[in-house]
């Protein structure tokens, strides 16, 4: 996973990703920091292979790595995090070596990710969908009781 080692090391992601953490410092609530964004992954790379669905394994950590990369943006300008995503991932995708498609593909799944219509799709936009929501352990959060998630969208099962 060269591509994906590229990412990580990335000086527009690691801005990114210390903004985010910045931002979310005192947050009582799920972060989007790199945990959540390898939970993500790994938990997408199960739905993946369980659905036999084929997407190439970079593709998944591409998208997981970048889908909430700009939820600073959300805190400090009020662009949906899912739009600010979309518009820093490509910059980053392509200077680590993914072509046009595939920079197109990851950044459509990116700017879907909130989408529930994505949630049925058998494709990357699916995956990060259900893996992003599948990544909260809402049966393990003290605080779960003042979060604004619905209640059908909380996490009260192990499931990945």
């Amino acid at each position: 996973m060269e591509r994906i080692d590229r990412i990580l090391n990335h000086d527009l992601f690691l801005e990114h990703l210390r903004e985010n953490n910045t931002a979310e410092a005192e947050r009582r609530f799920c972060r989007h920091n790199m945990t959540h964004f390898l939970d993500v992954a790994r938990i997408g790379m199960i739905m993946n292979l369980e659905e036999q669905m084929n997407i190439p394994r970079e593709w998944i950590y591409a998208a997981a790595l970048l889908h909430d990369l700009g939820k600073h943006v959300q805190y400090e300008k009020g662009i949906p995090h899912e739009i600010a995503g979309a518009e820093i991932a490509p910059r980053i995708l392509r200077e680590c070596g993914f072509d046009d498609n595939e920079t197109s593909v990851i950044t459509d799944a990116i700017r879907a990710h909130r989408d529930e219509k994505s949630a049925l799709e058998a494709n990357l936009k699916g995956i990060l969908y259900r893996a992003d929501k599948a990544s909260r352990a809402c049966f393990a959060c003290t605080v779960q009781k003042d979060c604004n998630w619905k209640g059908e969208k909380k996490n009260f099962k192990l499931r990945y």
